[in-house]
């Protein structure tokens, strides 16, 4: 079989090596007794690894060369932390270190900027968060981890909202063969509640055109500021087909202001 080649940081990735687990355990009683090209080896045979866990960043609008640079990182950091005296596969202690070692990347490069002393107490947190997962078996309270950090509740809540990635108001969200369902959809407005949006579209004489189910749909949405799902809970239907709906009704109205 034929594998298409794909270069990375210049490596062509249909040619990286595959380690056996006998290879790997030997490869690191080499390396722990001072072998540096065994090292070189064990990287070289878990680049696999890092392509894997990169394409979970594909839609970050990220150049992959960085990506797997920085995963690189992290996979030579779980390389040289590595136990072998652990009953652990070396793929499922190295994959969540280069997960992490992306995600720091992706936080640090936000083009929102977060203080260093924020940024602290969030990786602070976040650790802490998976010592008692391991320890309790269930996720912690934004509280617990600020016992353990001995920092106000308030101020780790504020540090991991903090470093969440931005989400675009455009990303789809749902997408049944139609029209995709926005994150923006998924908003109420406080402002739609007033007539100024109405007013500046002329919107009165599209409404009046309008089957009585369009013009609910309208109201719910733009007069009263309720989201797509809420309007669907209501009238019975699927937030697609409200979707559908209001965009048919909004493409009406334009039509026939241009009448």
């Amino acid at each position: 079989m034929t594998r298409n080649k794909v270069e990375i940081c210049g490596v062509d990735t249909s040619k990286l090596p595959v380690l056996k687990n006998e290879e790997m355990r030997e490869l690191f009683k080499r390396m722990h007794e001072g072998d540096l090209e065994a090292r070189e080896k064990l990287v070289n045979g878990n680049l696999r690894l890092v392509l894997s866990v990169i394409q979970r960043f594909n839609n970050r609008g990220e150049f992959v060369d960085d990506l797997f640079q920085v995963g690189c990182i992290g996979l030579m950091k779980s390389i040289d932390n590595f136990d072998l005296s652990q009953n652990v596969r070396f793929s499922t202690y190295a994959v969540p270190m280069i997960i992490g070692e992306i995600r720091r990347y992706l936080r640090d490069n936000n083009p929102i900027r977060v203080s260093r002393s924020l940024r602290d107490i969030a990786y602070k947190a976040l650790q802490v968060r998976e010592k008692l997962m391991g320890e309790t078996a269930k996720e912690p309270t934004a509280e617990e981890i600020a016992n353990v950090l001995g920092v106000p509740h308030e101020e780790v809540v504020f540090a991991l909202d903090a470093i969440q990635d931005p989400v675009s108001l455009f990303e789809p969200i749902y997408n049944d063969g139609g029209d995709p369902i926005y994150v923006m959809d998924q908003l109420s407005d406080e402002k739609n509640r007033d007539s100024q949006w109405i007013e500046e579209i002329a919107l009165k004489e599209g409404l009046r055109r309008l089957n009585e189910r369009e013009k609910m749909i309208i109201r719910k949405r733009f007069f009263q500021g309720k989201t797509q799902m809420e309007v669907a809970e209501e009238i019975g239907i699927s937030q697609a087909q409200v979707s559908r709906l209001e965009k048919a009704a909004i493409r009406q109205m334009n039509k026939n202001i241009q009448v």
